[in-house]
């Protein structure tokens, strides 16, 4: 089928879900998002703009917003765009049917409880065919692919042939999209950066500097490869453009939710005052304890993730903690 004939379904339109529409648009026949929010269908069917997520931004006309999950079922392709802790309950509350669909997802992070991965998540919920399903994942703020700035991801499904569609489908001359089979290594990458990112974001709060910061995303994508080589991963993936590529823009950028919450932390304001004022969710808040009790249900030692779970939930001293992985005993760089 050519990418013009696809209908896309996408479930959740906050600014990702909604710039991924706004990119389909040049490539699909017809794209419907749905969200539970009554204003926001009204806004981008009547004023074609999404002022919460996309400040200045404007919607194609083909772009169709609904409350009702039954317009998606007619979908060819269904991308999942709400954040990960949302995602079982969306799909069973809502009813939407995902079976004989190519499942794209686009959230980044661990369920908290069962501590899945989002392909694991959906397999468990849905009973779809791994081969059905497919991560698209990568440094893409969407803020910026929303205005055509140019921006490279990568689509992973264990079945090639389903990230060859989603490749060709999602490609345009400003949005390249790189093709995979490790789920794992490119969920794993995705998902922990996040919680990397607040420990940047702390950096920034306590005026240290770009030593402080290159040390931390260096030894940062350690932790993310020595995990996600624990749990199967291809040690490359985190090299990529999941890995380094979606660390670095979300350690770097001040579009990034998960440092701005690092940032606030390091200022002084606790997690609850910060998260409680926010009405993006920053999935790097809950990987962070999804991420610790993985690492010592498979023990893995990362030991900038335990002193941002400290940190977080602990209330522990950002100075303090610091501290303490500076004064670690020392070791050879490549330990493990």
């Amino acid at each position: 089928m050519k990418s013009a004939n696809y209908h896309i379904g996408i479930i959740g339109a906050g600014g990702w879900g909604s710039a991924l529409a706004i990119l389909l648009c040049d490539n699909v026949k017809d794209v419907s998002i749905w969200t539970f929010e009554d204003a926001a269908v009204a806004e981008i069917n009547e004023k074609h703009t999404n002022t919460t997520y996309l400040p200045g931004v404007i919607f194609p006309d083909k772009i169709k917003a609904t409350t009702d999950s039954s317009a998606l079922s007619g979908s060819d392709i269904l991308v999942i765009a709400t954040p990960t802790q949302y995602i079982r309950s969306a799909i069973q509350n809502y009813h939407f049917h995902l079976y004989g669909k190519l499942i794209v997802n686009v959230a980044k992070g661990i369920e908290g409880d069962t501590l899945m991965r989002v392909s694991e998540l959906i397999a468990n919920v849905s009973k779809i065919n791994s081969d059905n399903y497919v991560v698209l994942t990568g440094p893409s703020h969407a803020e910026e692919v929303s205005r055509k700035m140019p921006t490279t991801v990568v689509a992973a499904s264990e079945n090639h042939n389903s990230a060859d569609i989603i490749q060709q489908v999602f490609t345009t001359p400003n949005f390249r999209v790189y093709t995979s089979q490790d789920v794992i290594g490119c969920e794993i990458g995705g998902a922990m950066k996040n919680v990397i990112a607040i420990a940047a974001g702390v950096i920034d709060g306590l005026k240290m500097g770009d030593n402080t910061k290159a040390a931390l995303i260096t030894r940062g994508l350690a932790e993310i490869s020595r995990l996600g080589i624990a749990l199967g991963a291809n040690p490359q993936t985190f090299s990529g453009l999941s890995g380094l590529g979606d660390l670095y823009v979300t350690c770097a950028s001040k579009l990034s939710r998960n440092r701005f919450v690092g940032e606030q932390i390091g200022l002084g304001k606790s997690i609850m005052e910060i998260t409680s004022e926010m009405k993006m969710v920053a999935e790097g808040v809950f990987t962070t304890k999804s991420a610790y009790q993985l690492a010592q249900k498979h023990g893995v030692e990362l030991p900038i993730i335990e002193q941002m779970h400290s940190i977080l939930f602990e209330n522990a001293n950002p100075r303090i903690a610091i501290k303490e992985l500076m004064t670690r005993q020392t070791k050879r760089e490549w330990w493990w």
